[in-house]
Formats: structure tokens, C-alpha cells, sequence
């Protein structure tokens, strides 16, 4: 004898329809059912995320990268190709020249003059300074600390940058935020060789936020200009990576000095 059971549906009219069904159907009618929920619900949350309202899935890998450290201005959601234009030889302030992959310069280095301390500034494409930089002097590690503008006060203190041992064989520098003032473990490390201009900034969970790779032309070499490449990926302070790299010039410059 067939089974028989009642489907009971109510829709918006208030209106309740009792239809006798076999169980097969009722199966069938609640597995479509389960499918057209699962449907819209994903309909709604890619709806969602058009608008900037949730993360879906794809966006957790750029997520968990993200880092900033001097200002969101300086994050886009794409990768950030730089180049760094260094000057080997020059009488004037603007050793360290940054451009984009058009062409246009983004950031300039200067060094400021008739001061106690080392101390350098990075300036936007205006002029603007963004951050300072101050070497830290009777520091074994050679430790360097980066101010907000131009600033030099503790309150306006970013972060700092040391190398990871006395003696170094490859390029290793520690980074800290000022909010890290224990730096019982560091926030960000840089790996490589300085000598070949290839390294990686890792975050504390060892994921790359960018790279830099020497780039070798005729030209630079006989212009006197040491050329690098730098990417920096979504979602990761740029302008902080440019300022790990003019700390890595001078780190090793005072080595060869």
C-alpha cells in the first residue's frame, strides 16, 4: 500500500494549501526546496559583497595580509610596483628618488642637515613629509626609529627597525610597532641580501607583504644610479615598505662607511 503524507504550505496570502503526496515527492519537493534556499542565500551575500558590505571567501587571503602601519592612504587593493632610484654619487639632497610603474615619482628621500642625530625624512610627490627617520646611536643592533611627519617625540614614534643578530651574514631586520614597546617578538621581519637588492618583508605571521629585486641597466650603471624594484601587495602600507628599504640602505651603508 502507497504511504501517503500531507505537505502543508502557507504563502503569503495566509492561505493553506493540503496537498496528499507520496514520500518519494516529499523528498524530491524538499531537496528542491534546500537547493533554491542555498541559492538565493549565495545570490544575497555576493549581492552583499558588490557593495562592499561582507567578505566572501576570496577576499580572507588579501584580508590577512593587510597591513597598516603609517595610513590607509597608502593601501590599495591591488599590487603596488615601485621603483628606487638611488643615487650613488650626489651633491644634493634627494639621494633616494621612488616612482610608480608610469613614471611618475611618489616619494622623495632627504636628508636632514645640522642635526645631533642621523635623521632623514620621506616626503610625498607634494612635498609633504610623511615620516622622519632617526638612527638610534650606541645600538649594537643598529636601530633606527621612524616618526610620524616630522616629528621626533615619543608620542609621534611609529615604529622601530634593528638587524636581527651583531653579526649578520644575510640581510635580517626586525620591525616593531610603537604599541610592541616589550618587542619580546617582532611584527614584521625583512630577509634576504642587501648586496644583490633582493629581499621579502614578512608580517608576524610569516606571510609575505612584499619583495624587492635589484634591476640591472647600462645606463644606471653608468649614471652612477643604484636601481630596485619593489611590489608590494593588496592591502600593505606602502609607504611603510619604502621606508624598510631607505632603512636597509642605511644600515648597510654604515657597515661599508
Amino acid at each position: 500500500m502507497k504511504r501517503i503524507s500531507r505537505l502543508h504550505y502557507q504563502d503569503k496570502a495566509n492561505i493553506t494549501i493540503t496537498t496528499p503526496i507520496s514520500l518519494q515527492q516529499t523528498t524530491s519537493f524538499l531537496f528542491f526546496l534546500q537547493t533554491l534556499i542555498k541559492l538565493s542565500i549565495e545570490h544575497y551575500i555576493y549581492t552583499l559583497a558588490a557593495a562592499n558590505a561582507i567578505i566572501i571567501p576570496t577576499q580572507l587571503a588579501i584580508i590577512k595580509r593587510m597591513a597598516v602601519v603609517i595610513s590607509r592612504d597608502f593601501c590599495l587593493s591591488e599590487d603596488v610596483h615601485l621603483t628606487v632610484v638611488r643615487k650613488v654619487v650626489s651633491l644634493t639632497d634627494g639621494n633616494f628618488i621612488v616612482k610608480d610603474d608610469k613614471g611618475n615619482i611618489v616619494f622623495n628621500v632627504i636628508d636632514k642637515l645640522f642635526t645631533l642625530h642621523d635623521r632623514h625624512v620621506l616626503l610625498d610627490a607634494r612635498g609633504t613629509p610623511i615620516v622622519t627617520f632617526k638612527k638610534k646611536h650606541l645600538s649594537a643592533h643598529k636601530r633606527w626609529e621612524v616618526f610620524r611627519g616630522e616629528s621626533s617625540d615619543a608620542e609621534d614614534l611609529l615604529f622601530s627597525a634593528k638587524t636581527s643578530s651583531i653579526v649578520q651574514f644575510k640581510t635580517e631586520l626586525d620591525v616593531f610597532l610603537s604599541e610592541n614597546p616589550d618587542r619580546n617578538s617582532w611584527d614584521f621581519k625583512v630577509v634576504g641580501s642587501w648586496l644583490e637588492r633582493s629581499c621579502v618583508i614578512y608580517d608576524k605571521n610569516s606571510t609575505p607583504i612584499a619583495q624587492m629585486q635589484k634591476k640591472h641597466t647600462l645606463c644606471n650603471t653608468v649614471l652612477g644610479k643604484d636601481t630596485f624594484g619593489v611590489t608590494v601587495y593588496p592591502q600593505v602600507d606602502y609607504a611603510f615598505v619604502v621606508a624598510l628599504v631607505v632603512i636597509l640602505h642605511q644600515i648597510n651603508k654604515d657597515k661599508h662607511d
